[in-house]
C-alpha cells in the first residue's frame, strides 16, 4: 500500500511540476506575440493551467503530510 502512494505522491509531484511550466510557457507567449487574439489565447491557458497546478498541489501537499 505504500508503494501506491508513493507513487501517486511522485506523479502529483510531477504533473504540478509539469503543469507549472506550461503556466510559465503561457504566459510567456501571450506577452510576446503580437496577435492580440492568439495572445489572449495563451493567457487564458496560462490562467486554466494555473488553476489546474493549485490543485494538484493541494493534492500533492496532503501526500506530504502523511
Amino acid at each position: 500500500m505504500s508503494d501506491d502512494k508513493m507513487n501517486t505522491r511522485d506523479c502529483l509531484q510531477r504533473a504540478w511540476m509539469n503543469t507549472m511550466e506550461l503556466v510559465r510557457d503561457f504566459e510567456m507567449y501571450s506577452k510576446r506575440i503580437e496577435d492580440e487574439k492568439v495572445a489572449d489565447v495563451f493567457k487564458k491557458f496560462a490562467e486554466e493551467q494555473g488553476m489546474q497546478a493549485s490543485s494538484l498541489r493541494e493534492m500533492y501537499n496532503k501526500y506530504e503530510q502523511n
